[in-house]
């Protein structure tokens, strides 16, 4: 059985919609899932703010490249339009690590190479898994405390959403 942690991040059109489509077109692999999250965009700025979350899934059948093609596809679902990197975006699905498993691939790189250092992965991460661990980098609280006190207060916790 693989397991794998994807972000789920959205900030056009109807957010939670998309991120609500995208946990269920996970359906049973899904082991747990974050709160919903609001963060600033990252990378390029001048852009509406995100909703995120996280889920952790798994499935007996699938290796990392499956993973991957999951998201793919749950993206294309939701109309992703790759026009800008980091733009905006109906949905984005990123593979951030599957049983530890490293990739040097430039199509699946892993662990996800922003994961560590972004409170918007991290926090969701540790919602949906309180022991979660970042091969190759760590226990992933050891990695949020290691971040600036103002990009972990920028991830903003939002308990009027629900993804389920």
């Amino acid at each position: 059985m693989t397991r794998a942690v994807l972000s789920l991040g959205s900030n056009l059109g109807d957010r939670i919609g998309y991120l609500r489509q995208a946990v269920a077109g996970l359906g049973g692999a899904v082991l747990a899932i974050s709160a919903v999250y609001e963060t600033r965009p990252w990378g390029v700025t001048d852009q509406p703010d995100f909703l995120n979350a996280v889920c952790v899934v798994a499935d007996p059948e699938l290796d990392h490249w499956a993973w991957l093609r999951w998201a793919q596809r749950l993206e294309q679902l939701a109309c992703r339009v790759r026009e800008r990197r980091w733009g905006p975006r109906t949905l984005d699905v990123d593979v951030v690590t599957v049983d530890g498993i490293r990739s040097e691939d430039p199509e699946l790189l892993l662990p996800h190479p922003g994961a560590a250092s972004r409170a918007t992965v991290l926090i969701p991460w540790l919602d949906a898994d309180p022991g979660a661990w970042l091969s190759g980098y760590g226990a992933v609280t050891d990695l949020l405390d290691g971040l600036d006190e103002a990009d972990r207060e920028a991830v903003r916790r939002r308990d009027d959403l629900r993804l389920v």
